[in-house]
């Protein structure tokens, strides 16, 4: 394994959700170039058998900008660990990056170019789904990168499927060049005509058609306001205004007051002359133009003739990119405590599966067992904003107890006895006494909470204590109780 000098690394636990005994590989430092790498134990070769590549991350802080990716360094002579750089060659990039809003997960491979020999790195298509979420969550999240023999390739996050295409048809750019490109040679003729209309050469302007007629024009019909103040000025000189004591007359000029609002108009519609305001003109025309035709000499947009490709091959395997042999980390982040865990690269979708079981889904299932359930979250809420309760009971309660109360209507003989509330009352089954500084409660059934509003139910029972398997109207209450 070799280390750059730039990052920091560090082997450790997760700080939140830790599955006893699991350690990770951590990028401790902001805003610094990381990177590490491993060889393999014998290189990756494609030929007849499909690439499986899984690893788990977790932006313990979540993710301003950086990345997550990981690297399978090309399986070249002259492949130094040592010298890890952001330019050494890889077949394969594929993992989480972010920055600002722009949420991706790339999967980047390297074509050669069959006749001239140049590297090409290609992309595949954006995710079919939103991915801010697991940047964002702080939870960890398993990367799954499938590729096929027969060019096809497909994404997963956390086991669920993100992206799917080709090699040859879902990457940009294409792998094979087109066969046929424009003639750099070509150009367009002189008398090429792309004017798809023109204006009508018959057409005659109208003999009652005045340009030179304005677009506005004083409004006949207008009135002077009354009470319009024709000599008082709009504005007027700041009576308390002051010449400043370092005013120089002979560099900034002669000093005036400055301008304000005169109050005089406040109360008025209007002060100084009254004009008439401007209306459009109903005769305005405008400058006369010929209306457009189809033009009969129309050609269509030029474009240069087609001629064959020079350049032109067509790779119909690009999965048989160059074979690697160590993956690699060579990340820039602003975001610490990035942390990896359980790579793999294998041939075998069961073994990628029961690796997956057994690392990621201890984690998962350790996250998921710390996680408050639907209860919990809602008492929660109702400990910070106690009034949730009583829209809970609202929402929940009130349509349980109208439907219990319109389904076992009352079948017993006697109706039901009032609860009394104090700490001599008699006593039977379906009563529940209390004092001022604790509760007794001698009905198992009833429940009662400080400071909450509960709906009550019991059901009733006949003068010989036989329970009649009925509600009654009667028993449901809302209790408001407090102790001292």
């Amino acid at each position: 394994m070799s280390l750059m000098p730039l990052g920091k690394w560090e082997v450790e636990p997760l700080k939140e959700n830790k599955v006893p005994g699991d350690l990770g590989l951590v990028l401790k430092s902001r805003a610094k170039h990381h990177a590490i790498a491993a060889l393999l134990n014998r290189p990756f070769v494609f030929k007849d058998k499909p690439l499986i590549v899984q690893y788990e991350v977790n932006f313990q802080n979540g993710i301003d900008c950086g990345g997550a990716y990981i690297k399978l360094l090309s399986d070249s002579e002259d492949l130094d660990l040592d010298q890890f750089h952001d330019r050494t060659p890889y077949s394969i990039m594929f993992g989480p990056d972010k920055c600002g809003e722009d949420y991706k997960l790339h999967f980047i491979f390297r074509h050669k170019n069959p006749l001239n020999g140049d590297v090409e790195e290609k992309h595949s298509k954006r995710a079919d789904v939103d991915l801010k979420k697991i940047y964002t969550d702080k939870k960890t999240h398993l990367y799954t990168l499938f590729l096929n023999p027969d060019n096809s390739y497909e994404i997963f996050v956390d086991q669920s499927s993100v992206s799917r295409g080709s090699l040859l048809t879902d990457v940009v750019p294409p792998v094979n060049p087109p066969k046929e490109v424009d003639d750099p040679k070509d150009s367009k003729p002189e008398d090429w005509d792309e004017r798809a209309k023109i204006p009508d050469p018959e057409a005659v302007k109208p003999d009652d058609w005045d340009e030179d007629a304005p677009a506005k024009v004083p409004d006949p019909d207008a009135v002077k306001p009354d009470g319009w103040l024709d000599d008082e000025p709009e504005f007027v000189s700041e009576p308390t205004a002051e010449k400043p004591d370092d005013w120089d007359e002979e560099m900034d000029g002669e000093w005036e007051a400055p301008q304000v609002p005169n109050p005089a108009c406040s109360a008025a519609p209007g002060c100084g002359e009254w004009k008439l305001p401007m209306i459009n003109n109903p005769q305005y025309k405008g400058k006369w133009k010929a209306p457009l035709i189809d033009n009969p000499n129309y050609q269509g947009v030029w474009s240069p003739r087609k001629i064959a490709n020079p350049d032109y091959f067509e790779d119909l395997h690009p999965f048989s990119m160059e074979s690697f042999r160590a993956v690699g980390l060579e990340l820039w982040s602003m975001t610490s405590d990035i942390y990896f865990d359980n790579f793999i690269i294998t041939s075998e979708k069961e073994v990628a599966d029961r690796w997956a079981a057994d690392s990621w889904g201890l984690k998962k299932l350790v996250a998921s067992a710390n996680e408050p359930g639907v209860l919990s979250q809602l008492a929660l809420a109702a400990e910070e904003r106690p009034w949730l309760w009583v829209v809970y009971i609202l929402t929940v309660g009130l349509p349980i107890g109208l439907a219990v109360l319109f389904c076992w209507p009352k079948v017993c003989p006697d109706p039901t006895e009032e609860i009394p509330f104090n700490d001599s009352s008699p006593k039977n089954e379906n009563s529940v006494s209390f004092t001022y500084s604790n509760f007794v409660i001698s009905n198992p059934n009833a429940i009662f909470h400080d400071h909450v509003y509960f709906f009550f139910f019991s059901t009733n029972a006949d003068n010989n204590g036989n329970d009649c398997h009925g509600f009654t109207a009667t028993v449901i209450r809302i209790f408001a109780l407090q102790t001292s």
